[in-house]
């Protein structure tokens, strides 16, 4: 059996990963959530997949690009959805870039859990300051962080599953220089 390798450029991957976590942030606002601030988060599968297919500066391109694209479809551009959304992401990227220098190699799920706790601490902080005013806001902080954790384990195990179909088909892509 002969195995070929499929090379795509690096920036139609970075439009794909990007497509696709618009649409998922899209398709999340439309579905029923069991309690406040709780959404699983899909569309950061497809950051995680970025930074590990593409590397870091795509990663930051794809949850950035997902932020506007999804708000300017929702509606919520430059509201308080708007920069509650932003300041998750870059509570995110923020903490991978953390994890990214560490001297030793981190998986998905290593990358994905503490991007999820930063993404609602991120939020909660920018709850705090632009929403509640009020401290006791991160009296819920924990339970929220209870659930971020679930859903950055959960996130973090379908990225694990993106590249690995990627790589049983053996497509490749070359890192992103932004």
């Amino acid at each position: 059996m002969v195995t070929s390798v499929v090379t795509v450029r690096p920036e139609l991957y970075l439009v794909y990963w990007s497509a696709a976590a618009v649409s998922a942030h899209v398709l999340e606002s439309g579905l029923p959530l069991p309690g406040p601030w709780f959404k699983p988060g899909l569309a950061n599968i497809f950051v995680l997949v970025a930074w590990f297919h593409l590397g870091g500066r795509a990663a930051m391109g794809v949850a950035v690009l997902r932020v506007l694209a999804s708000s300017l479809i929702l509606g919520t551009f430059l509201s308080p959805t708007f920069f509650l959304s932003l300041s998750g992401a870059l509570g995110a990227l923020l903490a991978m870039g953390i994890i990214g220098m560490l001297p030793f190699r981190v998986g998905p799920v290593g990358f994905s859990i503490p991007a999820s706790l930063a993404h609602m601490t991120a939020q909660v902080a920018m709850a705090y300051v632009m929403i509640i005013g009020h401290s006791g806001v991160f009296t819920a902080l924990p339970w929220f962080l209870a659930g971020s954790w679930i859903t950055g384990l959960f996130n973090g195990l379908a990225a694990c599953f993106i590249l690995q179909r990627l790589e049983s088909l053996a497509v490749h892509s070359e890192k992103v220089s932004l």
